[in-house]
């Protein structure tokens, strides 16, 4: 369906404006759909990206700002997302032994057993939005996005 549609244009829209409101309402799509799958386990996008952000330090203590720079969304408060993570017992923080102002975050085995059950929910999700475009589709369409991005 054409954004046109989907927002109820009644004017023509230019190209630049179809297409950054074609990627926002795709993004808000994915988005909500990937939200339905973390639900039941009472995760946000942004709990499940530092979760996967540890489990991809393979059991090294990792400091905030490391996370930080790692997340999607830059604008996530990293300190409050670890401060949830850690009253479901799904990361440990300690005081860095170098730099008593650093604190090293490190997942634990009940997050890593959760990013595992979660793993083909992931995988699934991932594969319903990549089933109407071929391998080379898909391929064109991360090298057009990762042009895109490049201002």
């Amino acid at each position: 369906m054409k954004i046109e549609d989907i927002i109820k244009s009644t004017k023509a829209l230019s190209l630049g404006k179809r297409t950054v409101l074609n990627i926002l309402y795709t993004q808000n799509l994915v988005s909500e759909k990937f939200a339905e799958v973390l639900k039941p386990y009472e995760l946000s996008s942004e709990q499940y990206n530092v979760l996967r952000i540890l489990r991809g330090q393979k059991a090294k203590p990792t400091n905030m700002c490391v996370i930080q720079e790692r997340m999607l969304a830059k604008t996530s408060n990293t300190t409050r997302l670890v401060d949830k993570l850690l009253l479901k017992d799904l990361v440990t923080r300690e005081v860095c032994p170098d730099n008593r102002r650093k604190m090293e975050v490190t997942i634990t085995e009940k997050g890593l057993e959760l990013l595992e059950e979660l793993d083909p929910k992931v995988d699934h999700h991932e594969q319903l939005f990549a089933q109407n475009l071929t391998v080379e589709e898909q391929e064109l369409l991360n090298d057009l996005l990762e042009r895109y991005r490049t201002i």
